[in-house]
């Protein structure tokens, strides 16, 4: 079948890395929401936390849909990353570089493993914690670890540089391309993964500085 062929094709698979990727861009958009009201209250946080998981199924759903999109990232991103290295040791192979961020672009399979260990961290710490605790308590037990908050804002730069260059290529793969408006998306690229870094990080640096003892 044709659509068979083209996914996997080169750039089929660049679609669907694409695609996978604008799926995790969004669950961080509603991820970056949700844990932004720790700087409001732990009761805020907390209230939150359990709306969200009165609904078990719906969660249950929602993570393992959330884990086959993550797996099939990373086994495209791998797909690409051998093909791309193949093509480069090619003395025929002509590089015409689009990238305004040739640093994240390079990077991306170390900086994909940074977040890979990351998520093994978060989902042990937090995901697995003692359900008879509040969640709310286990971050300010866990954030309140100096190293433990220096491994997470460590974690949230590489996911910062991963998104500067993976939303560019996201969007050129998506047909967003234009002389008149990459100026625009360039600097797009850039902002938001910064603002990422500014919630997350600035919860993680929250709670090591101690400026959360009273949250």
């Amino acid at each position: 079948m044709w659509f068979v062929r083209f996914l996997t094709s080169s750039i089929g698979k660049k679609f669907l890395m694409a695609a996978t990727g604008l799926l995790l861009f969004l669950f961080l958009c509603t991820h970056v929401a949700g844990n932004a009201t720790i700087f409001m209250s732990s009761d805020v946080f907390q209230s939150y936390a359990d709306e969200l998981h009165s609904h078990p199924l719906i969660v249950l759903v929602f993570s393992l849909s959330l884990l086959v999109v993550f797996l099939a990232h990373i086994v495209l991103g791998l797909f690409l990353f051998f093909e791309n290295r193949q093509v480069s040791k090619s003395r025929y192979a002509v590089t015409t570089r689009v990238v305004k961020n040739s640093f994240a672009s390079s990077t991306m399979p170390y900086t994909g493993l940074v977040i890979l260990a990351f998520l093994f961290v978060h989902i042990f710490g937090f995901t697995f914690s003692p359900k008879d605790i509040e969640i709310s308590v286990t971050v300010k037990e866990l954030l309140g670890n100096f190293f433990y908050s220096l491994f997470y804002i460590v974690a949230f730069v590489a996911l910062t540089v991963h998104l500067s260059h993976g939303i560019w290529s996201m969007l050129q793969t998506f047909g967003v391309n234009h002389p008149r408006y990459n100026p625009a998306i360039a600097r797009l690229t850039l902002i938001i993964p910064l603002f990422f870094l500014l919630i997350f990080g600035g919860i993680a640096f929250y709670f090591m500085t101690g400026l959360g003892a009273s949250y």
